[in-house]
């Protein structure tokens, strides 16, 4: 029963992914992408509220976007605008009204993302709580395993194989090892990232916004070419040592592969490349996101050693 759980909420959370794609880029009658002159953002032409900004609102109306009729940002209900699918409806257009609602209150959207973040985190506290568990129930698992894999090692014949994974899965039973349940989050945290690009790419009050030299809706690729370059490439500091502890804390003991051992490292350059092209606003979200993994994981390590 809760095997098939686990799956109807990834499959859920699959379909979802799938659907999104509510971006629509704006272009000018040459087809191409238009930018804020002065931030260099790529603007979207489906925005959710009024921009404020004189250069963005210059460029709406180059370019023929009615934002006339649109609300303030500040006064944004989850149910404005018209129907766009479950995506929208569910999850980008709530995610834009409550960073709004903190922001208003924070007088800072980068605030706001920060606190819906930490926000997030003790709500999917649940699952992510699992995931850490998992790899410290894997490391106590390992020297068992380390045995059956040495016991059968150079055995390829379909009885030796079968008796090993037979081991190995009594193993797993013993120190309720569930590899299912501890990638549940993995399977969130798409979904999550995705909202959080379309909710800051949409709502104009987040990506005209600043935060400590920060152009929210800037990608640090164009704002290390700014006077406050310096900023930026703390950011991506700060992103490429969390993201690699994160990797590197999640993924201790969960393999024996020793090909695997450099996972970490090669995933932390694959998100530290995307995050070269991620609005800032969104690389804050990841950032936060990669320090609750760490706190978490650490908080888990010491209850368990006890």
């Amino acid at each position: 029963m809760k095997k098939n759980k686990i799956k109807l909420i990834i499959l859920i959370l699959l379909f979802l992914t799938l659907t999104t794609g509510c971006t629509k880029t704006l272009t000018d009658k040459n087809n191409k992408q238009v930018k804020n002159t002065v931030t260099q953002q790529n603007l979207v032409e489906n925005i959710l509220c009024k921009p404020t900004d004189k250069e963005t609102i210059k460029q709406y109306e180059k370019n023929k976007v009615d934002i006339k009729k649109l609300p303030d940002c500040q006064k944004f209900k989850i149910n404005d605008g018209k129907y766009e699918g479950l995506w929208t409806t569910f999850l980008v257009k709530p995610l834009a009204f409550f960073i709004l609602q903190v922001g208003n209150i924070t007088k800072n959207y980068a605030l706001a993302v920060i606190i819906i973040t930490i926000l997030i985190r003790l709500i999917c506290y649940p699952f992510t709580r699992k995931t850490a568990m998992q790899s410290e129930l894997m490391k106590k698992a390992q020297p068992e395993m380390q045995r059956i894999q040495k016991k059968y090692e150079g055995r390829q014949d379909e009885k030796a194989m079968m008796m090993q994974s037979q081991e190995m899965m009594a193993i797993y039973k013993k120190y309720n090892i569930s590899p299912i349940s501890g990638c549940l989050f993995s399977f969130i945290q798409l979904p999550l990232l995705l909202a959080f690009y379309e909710s800051i790419q949409r709502v104009p009050a987040i990506f005209e916004g600043t935060f400590l030299g920060l152009q929210l809706g800037t990608t640090p690729t164009v704002g290390i070419g700014t006077s406050t370059f310096y900023i930026y490439i703390i950011l991506m500091i700060l992103i490429a040592l969390t993201t690699f502890f994160s990797f590197k804390m999640n993924m201790s003991g969960q393999t024996l592969d020793p090909a695997m051992k450099n996972m970490p490292i090669y995933m932390s350059i694959m998100i530290i490349v995307t995050a070269l092209f991620m609005p800032s606003a969104l690389c804050i979200y990841w950032f936060i996101s990669n320090l609750c993994t760490i706190l978490q994981n650490i908080t888990v390590k010491r209850h368990t050693s006890k």
